[in-house]
């Protein structure tokens, strides 16, 4: 990410004071991150919002830097986009939370460098929450599109950035946003493991949030086992993706060693990639294939891994869970079992079969029907909770 001046920095805080009687503090996002709230706003200047390029929506969109915490607690700093309809509506409108599916490791894939140019993956699903008069603000989570290597499938760090983003959202001036506002939380693939951690941790780690609901999709809530099932079939470049994700934010795992010199020129090659090409250069290849030794048969390995396990904490909110029978990515197992595993927990949980399509399919078909979940939840409407 490029630092901006000085002088640049003093005249978005002064613009940001103009809207509000308190004006948003300004700064490095790396001499910032140490200090203030999670949630806090760092960094923030205008951007756009374009399905398609060059696509009108009628919104006034923000690139921001806000306060998160990685995984092991540390303050880290995150961007995003924060995205409001220019409606004329007066009254106080709900916000979504929303964590995009997998893009890739490359700082040139995060959602806020592609949002403006109509060039990012969920854009579309993203304007059929604005269109219902919804804001939106999309995470590019934790390291991407900022500083360090994205951790990829590192849930707690995922989830925080997601609960984060919404704090930031409601804090950033001009968006009509307050902490009144309430909020839903909304991802698939990728985005169902941080909005599920999300749901989970929002309880205890943001609980003043008014969040209202999760509707969550394709989640990887068990990363061993979605690893053995993708191992050496058409999925098999996300596990490699996955292993280094979980690398980069605990470097002690030190994923180099196990690598032999295929399996560290296409790691390397991943970080700077989109998924387009990570997944077409990873696909097909078992992890003998690439390593010395598995590290997924350590223990250190497994103890990270099983740190992004999902369902062990019933979300305080009510949840909308969705997966494809015919899921080839995440087994449909997988969802079943967390869904069980929330409801024994005695969590409040709806949840759907996609019965025709696989995993890709599954967030497109099904995104209106999670829409209008989340819109019966905003208007207060009873839950169908189905445990």
């Amino acid at each position: 990410m490029r630092l901006r001046t000085p002088t640049r920095r003093t005249a978005v805080a002064v613009a940001l004071a103009a809207l509000a009687a308190s004006a948003v503090s300004v700064a490095g996002p790396t001499a910032s991150a140490a200090t203030g709230r999670p949630g806090d706003i760092v960094d923030v200047v205008p951007s756009a919002f374009h399905p398609l390029p060059g696509q009108p929506t009628g919104t006034k969109a923000w690139k921001i830097h806000y306060r998160s915490t990685t995984a092991d607690g540390v303050p880290d700093t995150v961007s995003g986009t924060v995205i409001v309809p220019q409606d004329g509506r007066t009254g106080p409108r709900p916000l979504v939370t929303y964590a995009v599916g997998t893009v890739g490791m490359g700082d040139s894939c995060a959602p806020s460098n592609n949002l403006p140019y109509g060039t990012a993956m969920e854009a579309n699903l993203i304007q059929q929450l604005t269109l219902r008069g919804w804001a939106v603000v999309v995470t590019d989570y934790e390291g991407l599109g900022t500083p360090g290597v994205h951790t990829y499938t590192v849930g707690p760090s995922a989830g925080r950035a997601v609960l984060d983003a919404a704090r930031a959202a409601t804090r950033l001036p001009g968006t009509g946003l307050s902490a009144q506002t309430p909020v839903g939380i909304m991802g698939y693939s990728q985005g169902g493991q941080a909005s599920g951690w999300a749901a989970e941790l929002q309880g205890s780690y943001a609980p003043e949030l008014n969040v209202k609901g999760t509707a969550t999709g394709g989640v990887p809530a068990d990363l061993l086992e979605v690893a053995d099932f993708n191992n050496g079939s058409y999925g098999s470049g996300l596990v490699f993706m996955a292993a280094a994700g979980q690398d980069a934010a605990f470097p002690e795992l030190r994923l180099d060693s196990y690598l032999n010199p295929a399996g560290k020129a296409l790691v390397a090659g991943m970080k700077e990639s989109c998924v387009a090409i990570d997944a077409i250069a990873g696909s097909f290849k078992r992890i003998s294939d690439l390593t010395t030794r598995n590290p997924l048969e350590q223990p250190d390995w497994q103890a990270r891994l099983n740190q992004s396990r999902l369902g062990r904490t019933a979300p305080a909110a009510p949840v909308y869970q969705y997966h494809a029978l015919g899921d080839e990515l995440i087994p449909y197992a997988v969802g079943r079992r967390l869904r069980s595993e929330w409801c024994a927990k005695g969590a409040n949980v709806e949840w759907r079969t996609i019965w025709v399509g696989e995993h890709v399919s599954g967030v497109i078909t099904h995104s209106l029907a999670a829409g209008d979940w989340l819109a019966d939840r905003f208007a207060g409407r009873p839950t169908h909770a189905d445990c």
